[in-house]
């Protein structure tokens, strides 16, 4: 079913196996995409505070994003946040994701109501 694979790490360019077993898993979880890169990139990347993310469907919070794997609730420094235009009433707000374009963005009250 699943076979060995060599891939190659977006950071440092060496080579690291993909074993069939870590694509059991993948798969069991429901990932799609294959590791970018090796573990001890991975580890390092985690430790700085960059650990996964993106944005996976829509899953409340002003209008969509949220999702994706890595840091859960609290601690890790400053969230990032990005500039839109509320779909409701218009004025500028800042949201935690990165808008799409597909999908209206709100701000804070006009979320707030359409709870």
């Amino acid at each position: 079913m699943y076979t060995d694979k060599q891939l190659t790490c977006v950071d440092c360019g060496t080579e690291f196996t993909f074993t069939a077993g870590e694509q059991e898993r993948f798969a069991q979880l429901g990932f799609t995409n294959e590791p970018k890169r090796c573990s001890p990139c991975r580890a390092a990347k985690k430790a700085a505070g960059g650990g996964g993310g993106g944005g996976g469907g829509s899953r409340g919070g002003f209008g969509g994003g949220g999702g994706g794997r890595g840091g859960g609730g609290g601690g890790g420094g400053p969230r990032e946040m990005f500039s839109a235009i509320c779909g409701e009433c218009g004025k500028p707000t800042q949201v935690p994701f990165k808008p799409r374009g597909d999908r209206p963005v709100y701000c804070s009250d006009c979320f707030a109501k359409r709870r």
